[in-house]
């Protein structure tokens, strides 16, 4: 280590080491060999190996099992406001980059995968949703709230509010409170409302960061409903688990003859409602209100595409057959429902569920419905959820368009 080092330490086990050491950033309550004892919640402590060699240092989460979240393996590295100054400007320069102009609504800190651990924040247009999952950066939100102010008004973009959706259980295994609302300070209000308009791939919505789902909108398909909607063209549409109709309307937006949109709740099937008459696409659209699993047996073949855009089924890996089960139960149907020559669009956003885990179920399920599945397109989260390939957590979204023969 070439500087004097002032911080807590902690020796953790040879498997923690190795896994360090290819880049995975967070160390377990369970490869914990020894502290020196000046732990305290969020606080700053260097990983050592068992030999005494210097790791990284990252934040302490005496509650969660995930016990050090590493923030850097560089040992000359202060950790002072110019340090995540450089962060927030690295991950906001990068979707400027990748984003061009879908930068007014997009994913602009996704944690880890920009060295901010447990941090989530999304820009809709005026409007910032924040969520930290991590007691050590909670601590220091009120620093990171104004550097993320001033480097978007340095970029042009004024930012009328600040939006905390703290509202995740999972806090509470960090010793934080779970609460959403306004942030305010000496350098921000709260907004005049909680609504805004974004415009994706040419559609527009609404998107409420009080009470929409997670953050307040799904920004991780942008892409991938564009590329439905390209394969939508003069189609009969049927999507389900529509949500707020983020799939649907780009079908619609993208010619397709008409489109069936379904989810189980009432309130996200009005809004997608609502969305439809914003972009002037009701005319070919209808709504139902139903459990897709009950629904899809009773159809019959009067649809050329469908499109299945579920929850995550599971969330946890003690769960992962039950999972499979219900996916493989969506894509049978599905699959059984559609004519030979017809498309299926099928999606799984739980990390989890692994790809392989998920061809070999989409294998299994063209099986049972004596089909075959000609594979237009494999495709991933958007890349303002940019993946780190030694943190496979950053990779969770898969999504395939198949031509069903």
């Amino acid at each position: 280590m070439k500087t004097e080092r002032n911080y807590p330490w902690a020796v953790v086990s040879k498997k923690a080491e190795a896994s360090i050491k290819k880049g995975h950033p967070w160390v377990y309550d369970t490869e914990i060999k020894s502290v020196d004892g000046n732990w305290t919640n969020g606080c700053l402590t260097d990983v050592r190996s068992e030999k005494g060699a210097y790791l990284g240092t990252g934040f302490v989460s005496e509650k969660s099992k995930i016990r050090i979240r590493i923030l850097s393996g560089n040992a000359n590295d202060k950790f002072d406001e110019a340090f995540w100054n450089r962060r927030l400007r690295y991950a906001i320069d990068y979707r400027k980059t990748v984003m061009g102009d879908d930068f007014s609504a997009c994913r602009l800190v996704f944690g880890e995968a920009d060295g901010l651990p447990g941090v989530t924040v999304d820009r809709y247009e005026n409007l910032l949703s924040v969520q930290i999952l991590s007691y050590g950066m909670d601590k220091i939100k009120d620093m990171l709230y104004r550097q993320l102010v001033q480097i978007l008004e340095e970029n042009g973009v004024r930012i009328d509010g600040i939006y905390e959706r703290n509202d995740a259980a999972i806090r509470e295994l960090e010793g934080l409170e779970v609460c959403k609302g306004w942030y305010e300070s000496d350098f921000i209000s709260a907004a005049d409302s909680a609504i805004t308009e974004i415009c994706e791939n040419g559609v527009k919505y609404e998107v409420d960061v009080e009470n929409g789902q997670k953050t307040g909108f799904f920004l991780d398909q942008k892409y991938n409903r564009l590329a439905a909607a390209k394969i939508a063209k003069g189609k009969r549409v049927l999507d389900c688990f529509t949500h707020t109709g983020s799939f649907a309307l780009n079908a619609a937006m993208g010619g397709a003859a008409h489109v069936t949109a379904v989810d189980i709740s009432k309130a996200a099937v009005a809004m997608a409602e609502e969305n439809a008459k914003r972009n002037g696409l009701q005319d070919r659209m209808d709504f139902v209100c139903a459990n897709v699993f009950d629904l899809l047996p009773t159809l019959k073949g009067e649809y050329d595409m469908i499109i299945l855009d579920p929850p995550a089924f599971t969330k946890s890996r003690r769960t992962i057959s039950d999972a499979e089960r219900g996916y493989k139960e969506i894509n049978y149907r599905a699959m059984k429902l559609l004519p030979r020559g017809g498309y299926l669009a099928t999606c799984s956003c739980s990390h989890f569920m692994d790809n392989e885990l998920f061809v070999k179920m989409l294998m299994s399920a063209a099986a049972d419905a004596d089909v075959s599945l000609k594979l237009i397109e494999a495709r991933q989260q958007s890349p303002d959820h940019p993946i780190l390939l030694n943190v496979p957590e950053t990779d969770y979204l898969k999504f395939y368009l198949f031509q069903v023969v």
